[in-house]
């Protein structure tokens, strides 16, 4: 009889479809995956591929198309009604808070309270946060932010690619669909969380509609970093029509003709660049090739990992560069790789989907036969005993009931109704039901879900006690984005410096990214709370002014807002003067400049009559005589 196997990996929840597994294979189906079963694709990302497809079917409401597949055409009536996009939209927004902020530390220590001067690193620290931010703005990075992430809680992963623009002198941001993400990992990924050494990004090409000598082809994008070689030019003699590029050697036809910067070491065979973002000189250096094939020049033994080069066209870049191995002149690879979890096996994340995709089909279920049972409901079943007997009336079985029906009974004759509303009322229970096993299993509860009755909404300690299942699942999401975005932001920063922008100089600063709170906030008690602990000395102004800012009081600047408050804070600028009595501190709290007060005159005080005049001595003396 042998074994039963099967598969168990990140995806295998997924195999009770014999759609996504077909029970011989267990390998998706080639006609409900089709992308996901080209030739070209890897035998270890086929899996992958289709369950992406499969997760971006729920959330578009088009499950029934893979259905039809394992179900028929019954499955045209399965009604899907948005709980998986409803579940991704609102974890979506939950994970990303109310904003997101680049921080760089040390920023806040540019302006000291105390008036002392800012050392150069506060400054530097200061000034690189600001130009981030602006980066940020004119990237739209907070659109690019949702546009990845969405993909990344949905189907577990996300890819930025960044850049150089020489036209808009800076880093461009753009977001790969994580299924044309093909990285080239070890054999031991399982047990290293190392970034690979090379990654593709392919895709196919629909053949133009107007040509027909115009054929499907696969465009791949290839990142590799690789030991530095000897600068190249471009052939376009070899294959005509094919351009490419070859090595470039010195008169002597042995030693590499070097880029401006690099250095070689005839002795070790290298070739070394320093990067101002370096302490040491590096010989590794990332090489991109773009280039598309026909498809029909793709044998059956190659893949995207071993495409062969002879039958590539290689593309050009806005300068007429052959994209041919081309040195970018940075040491990394500009891709950066979100994961939706923390990775078990060092690379791909898990999707907020999986472990509700039955639930999401029991779901679907019940409201497709809701659906069916109100129309029973509506147009209820009837049953005539002893109709007309004078024919008057259509034979009972030819009765349609509608408004305004009229059916004559003969003698004795009676009128028999089926009532299905119970069974649509227990439908409906079990609806809710369901709803409620998701929230328990995706740690979503239902205040946050939006499925709590206002009405019934109890106490505002009661709603934030009931979001604590969901804080470890932020945690756990916030965690596996910490070093990515630390990486994205420390990679744009590389390449301003790459670019040879005037304004980034320095070293490369530890940027992160921040998120703002995802719990509804009752700002009356907390602006309560912030009063009262600043008034009774328990809580600090600058701690109580952070807090407002947490729950959402329009508050740009802390440092800032803080000093306006001490502008008016006359009665504290009182008590200041009396327990100091230093006019300058006083003024500096308030932030003016303290009264020039002039020095106090000598007293004039009257002289005693005789002191200082002879004459006086001696009228004095006459009149004692």
């Amino acid at each position: 009889m042998g074994l039963f196997s099967f598969i168990v990996d990140r995806w295998g929840a997924l195999n009770y479809k014999s759609a996504y597994a077909d029970p011989a294979y267990q390998q998706p189906h080639r006609e409900a995956f089709p992308g996901a079963m080209r030739g070209w694709v890897p035998d270890e990302d086929r899996r992958r591929l289709a369950a992406y497809t499969l997760y971006a079917a729920y959330c578009h409401n088009q499950a029934w198309e893979i259905a039809r597949i394992q179900d028929g055409s019954d499955s045209r009536e399965r009604r899907e009604f948005g709980d998986p996009a409803m579940l991704i939209n609102t974890l979506l927004s939950h994970m990303l808070g109310s904003e997101q902020t680049i921080t760089v530390p040390g920023a806040e220590d540019a302006e000291p309270s105390d008036g002392s001067e800012a050392t150069p690193e506060a400054l530097h620290a200061a000034d690189v946060q600001d130009r981030l931010r602006q980066w940020a703005v004119d990237e739209l990075f907070a659109v690019r932010l949702q546009q990845n992430e969405r993909k990344t809680v949905r189907e577990g992963d996300g890819l930025y690619l960044l850049g150089w623009d020489g036209q808009k002198r800076r880093p461009r941001l753009n977001v790969v669909d994580p299924g044309f993400y093909f990285p080239d990992l070890p054999d031991n990924a399982g047990d290293s969380a190392e970034y690979p050494q090379r990654i593709h990004i392919a895709w196919e090409v629909e053949p133009d509609r107007r040509d027909p000598a115009s054929k499907r082809r696969l465009r791949r994008i290839t990142y590799e970093l690789a030991p530095i070689g000897t600068a190249t030019i471009a052939d376009t003699e070899t294959v005509p029509g094919r351009p490419s590029r070859i090595p470039a050697l010195a008169a002597d036809g042995v030693t590499p003709l070097l880029i401006e910067g690099d250095v070689w070491d005839p002795q070790q065979g290298t070739i070394s660049r320093q990067h101002p973002w370096n302490d040491e000189p590096t010989t590794l250096t990332c090489y991109l090739t773009d280039a598309e094939w026909d498809l029909d020049d793709i044998k059956a033994d190659q893949d995207v990992h071993t495409l062969d080069y002879r039958y590539a066209t290689f593309q050009t870049n806005q300068a007429g560069e052959v994209l041919d191995h081309l040195d970018l002149q940075i040491d990394f690879i500009p891709a950066v790789h979100v994961p939706n979890t923390i990775p078990e096996d060092g690379h791909w994340g898990d999707s907020s989907l999986t472990i509700l995709m039955q639930l999401f089909d029991e779901i679907a279920g019940t409201d497709t036969d809701s659906s069916q049972a109100s129309a029973r409901t509506g147009a209820p079943i009837l049953g005539i005993v002893n109709p007309s007997e004078n024919g008057s009336s259509r034979r009972h079985g030819d009765i349609q009931a509608e408004p305004g029906t009229v059916i004559t009974l003969g003698q004795g004759g009676d009128l028999i109704t089926v009532d299905t509303s119970p069974q649509l009322a227990e439908l409906r229970n079990k609806t809710t039901e369901l709803q409620d096993r998701m929230s328990l299993i995706s740690r979503m509860p239902a205040v946050a879900l939006g499925t709590l009755d206002p009405t019934k909404a109890p106490s505002g300690f009661s709603i934030s006690l009931s979001y604590g299942p969901m804080d470890p699942l932020m945690d756990s999401l916030h965690l596996a984005r910490e070093h990515p975005y630390r990486l994205l932001l420390k990679f744009v920063q590389r390449l301003f410096m790459a670019g040879g922008h005037p304004d980034w100089t320095g070293p490369v600063v530890d940027a992160a990214l921040t998120w703002g709170s995802y719990k509804p906030t009752d700002k009356a008690s907390t602006l309560e709370q912030v009063r009262d602990g600043v008034k009774d000395g328990v809580l600090s102004l600058e701690t109580g002014v952070r807090m407002l800012v947490e729950a959402g009081f329009p508050i740009d600047d802390i440092g800032e807002e803080i000093e306006r408050i001490q502008s008016r804070s006359f009665t504290a600028a009182r008590d200041l003067a009396d327990a100091l009595g230093n006019p300058e501190e006083v003024a500096a709290y308030l932030g003016r400049k303290a009264p020039d007060i002039p020095a106090a005159p000598d007293p004039d005080l009257p002289s005693t009559p005789g002191a200082d005049d002879p004459a006086d001595d001696e009228t004095a003396g006459q009149s004692r005589e």
